[in-house]
C-alpha cells in the first residue's frame, strides 16, 4: 500500500511539473510574440526608439467608436482623440497620464478625420476636419479646449468643386503653424486633391490642386506637417509617396517613394528634435521612423526604425508630445488610441 501511494505521489508530482512547464512555456512564447510584434521588419534598419505604455489610458473602455485621429497639447498635458460612430461622443479627452477627463457630446461633428491643437502654449484651440456627407460635413471646425464651436472653415454640408479654396470636399487634415499660417490637405477620397496654404487671416497664399501622379499633383493627400526649415511634407496616400514643398513659395522640392512600395503613407509628423519623421502605414500595420534630411537636401527616404503592430490594428493618424517625446497613435481597427514612450536612443534592436 505504501509503495502504491508513493507511486501515485510521484505521478501526481510529475503531472504538476509538466503543467507548470506548459504554462511557463506558453507565457514565454506569449511574451516573445508581443516583443517580436514591436521589432522592426522593414529591412531591419535602425534602433528601438519607443516602447508601448500598457497603462495608457487607464480606462480604455471609454473608447466607443472607430478612432481616427489624435492631437496633443504638451503644455496642458492633454490628449484629444477623435472617433466616429452612431451615438458616440466624437472627441474624447485624456490626460497624458491616462486619466479620462471629458467627452465632447457636440452635435456639430459628423465624421471627424484629422485633429490638431494650435497655439498650445498661450491660447489653445482644437481643429477638426469633418469628412461627412451630411449637413455638418465637408468642413473644418475650430473648438475651444472644452468643445465649444468657435469657427467653421468651408460651408458645412456642401462639397467643394475645386474652384473656391475654402470649399472643401472631405478635407483630410489641417496643420496650424506657430506663425498662425494654416496648411490643409483637402481630398480624403473626394473630388478635390489639394494642398492649401492660408494666412492667419484666412487669405489664400498658395495652392496646388491637380489630381495626378506628376510633380505637385496629388491623389488622396492625407496628412501634412511643416518642419523648422520652411518645408511642407505631405503624405500623398493614393500615390504612395511623400511630397515636399517650400512653405514660403509653395515650390516643389522633392518626393519620397522608395520607402512605401508595400503600403502608402497615411500620417506624417516630426519628432521634437526634428531628427525623425513618424510615418504610419495602415494596411501593413506599421509605424515607421524616417531620417529627416538636413537643410537644402531632400534625397531618398531612409527607414530608421519600425514599430510593427499586430494584424488588423490599422493605425491611421499620429501625434507627438513635443515635451516628453511620447507618440500617440489613433487605431481604427482596434478602436483605440495608444501611447508609445520614447526610449534611450542608444538602445539597439538588433
Amino acid at each position: 500500500m505504501k509503495r502504491r501511494n508513493h507511486s501515485c505521489l510521484i505521478v501526481t508530482m510529475m503531472a504538476i511539473v509538466s503543467l507548470l512547464i506548459v504554462v511557463l512555456y506558453g507565457t514565454i512564447n506569449s511574451q516573445q510574440s508581443v516583443t517580436s510584434g514591436l521589432q522592426p521588419d522593414y529591412r531591419l534598419l535602425g534602433r528601438q526608439l519607443y516602447k508601448l505604455d500598457i497603462n495608457w489610458p487607464k480606462y480604455p473602455e471609454v473608447f466607443s467608436g472607430e478612432v481616427f485621429g489624435v492631437a496633443v497639447n504638451q503644455y496642458a498635458g492633454v490628449v484629444y482623440v477623435a472617433q466616429r460612430g452612431d451615438s458616440v461622443p466624437k472627441v474624447l479627452v485624456f490626460s497624458t497620464d491616462g486619466e479620462f477627463l471629458q467627452a465632447w457630446n457636440t452635435s456639430t461633428l459628423e465624421m471627424p478625420h484629422g485633429i490638431f491643437v494650435s497655439d498650445a502654449s498661450t491660447n489653445p484651440s482644437v481643429w477638426v476636419t469633418d469628412v461627412g456627407n451630411g449637413p455638418y460635413g465637408h468642413s473644418i471646425k475650430q473648438y475651444s479646449p472644452s468643445g465649444k464651436l468657435l469657427k467653421v472653415l468651408g460651408t458645412m454640408g456642401e462639397a467643394g468643386s475645386g474652384v473656391n479654396p475654402l470649399q472643401f470636399d472631405q478635407p483630410a487634415e489641417i496643420f496650424v503653424h506657430s506663425s498662425g499660417e494654416i496648411y490643409i490637405v483637402d481630398g480624403d477620397g473626394g473630388v478635390n486633391n489639394r494642398l492649401i496654404k492660408l494666412s492667419k487671416d484666412l487669405e489664400l497664399l498658395w495652392m496646388h490642386g491637380e489630381k495626378g501622379q506628376g510633380l505637385a499633383q496629388f491623389y488622396i493627400p492625407h496628412s501634412v506637417a511643416v518642419d523648422d526649415y520652411q518645408r511642407v511634407w505631405v503624405a500623398d496616400r493614393g500615390n504612395k509617396r511623400i511630397q515636399v514643398f517650400n512653405s514660403v513659395t509653395g515650390d516643389w522640392l522633392g518626393t519620397w517613394g522608395s520607402c512605401f512600395t508595400e503600403d502608402a503613407p497615411y500620417s506624417v509628423r516630426l519628432t521634437a528634435d526634428q531628427k525623425y519623421f513618424v510615418v504610419v502605414q495602415l494596411n501593413t500595420n506599421q509605424i515607421s521612423l524616417l531620417d529627416a534630411p538636413p537643410v537644402g537636401v531632400i534625397g531618398q527616404c531612409k527607414v530608421v526604425s519600425v514599430i510593427q503592430l499586430a494584424e488588423d490594428i490599422k493605425p491611421h493618424l499620429v501625434d507627438l508630445d513635443l515635451k516628453t517625446g511620447a507618440l500617440y497613435v489613433a487605431e481604427i481597427g482596434a478602436q483605440q488610441a495608444q501611447k508609445f514612450i520614447l526610449l534611450n536612443l542608444g538602445s539597439s534592436i538588433l
